[in-house]
């Protein structure tokens, strides 16, 4: 998103590391009212620093009431929304030998329930931007990894396709209204929470690049803001192979990594 003599009033989720960080510094720096989430208030602090267009608001997003309660904040402060984007987001990788049901419900519940919480909030600020005469957007951050099946990864993948479906399904309902939906699927970025991959990311990007790509493409309401696009687009190519084929590649990368782990 450029800079502009429109000052939009946006709310981002999981807003104090990785990508939603470098997202945050760019929108507050534009002049932006934006009300920023995550669960520490002192980074949240932190991050706002003495910026008078910033709206802190410390919350779990798996915490239905205190998602649906940040809402109640924005409208207050706000009275609308222009811009949402759902960025809160985990991983944790399924060891199929330890199958761990609890695990997919934690990432599940951050990953796609807390999008969910976000949307309930959102909506109705979203809808008051419009009959403002605005084009309001509803964004997530969903990921690469929804396009195509990966080893260790059921309950990250899952979750991220899940809200990937979800909100397609949920832009045809919205069309009508004119609020615009647009998916953000990234590739690997270089985050603390990528840093704790233990295998090879092919085309890892930086935060400043993640971002750059998000503000662009949310701009231009794109619908599907993916990258790095010779990454994402050959993932997308991969994922409407025959199941056959798909298989024996995933079946190739889970045979790498075990043999990673006996190495070591």
């Amino acid at each position: 998103m450029t800079a502009s003599h429109t000052t939009r009033c946006i709310w981002l989720t999981g807003a104090t590391s990785g990508i939603g960080r470098a997202l945050a510094v760019r929108l507050l720096d534009q002049g932006h009212r934006v009300a920023l989430s995550a669960r520490r208030p002192d980074a949240l602090q932190e991050l706002a620093g003495d910026r008078d267009n910033a709206l802190l608001l410390p919350l779990d997003v798996s915490d239905r009431d205190a998602v649906l309660a940040a809402g109640d904040r924005i409208a207050a402060r706000f009275g609308r929304l222009d811009l949402a984007i759902l960025n809160a987001g985990t991983c944790e990788y399924l060891e199929a030998g330890t199958f761990d049901a609890a695990l997919i419900e934690r990432v599940f519940a951050t990953n796609f329930f807390g999008a969910l919480h976000g949307v309930e909030a959102a909506l109705p600020l979203l809808r008051q931007a419009r009959s403002q005469g605005g084009r309001p957007l509803l964004a997530a951050t969903s990921s690469a990894s929804a396009y195509l099946p990966l080893p260790r990864a059921e309950a990250y993948g899952a979750s991220k396709a899940a809200l990937s479906h979800f909100l397609e399904s949920l832009r045809l309902d919205l069309a009508g209204e004119k609020i615009d939906v647009s998916l953000i699927h990234p590739g690997f970025v270089k985050t603390p929470l990528t840093d704790r991959n233990d295998f090879p990311m092919p085309m890892r990007v930086s935060v400043d690049q993640a971002a750059e790509a998000i503000l662009k493409g949310l701009e231009a309401h794109r619908l599907d803001i993916h990258f790095p696009r010779r990454f994402t687009l050959a993932l997308k190519l991969l994922g409407i192979l025959p199941p056959g084929l798909r298989f024996r590649l995933g079946r190739r990368l889970a045979r790498d990594h075990a043999d990673t782990e006996t190495a070591s």
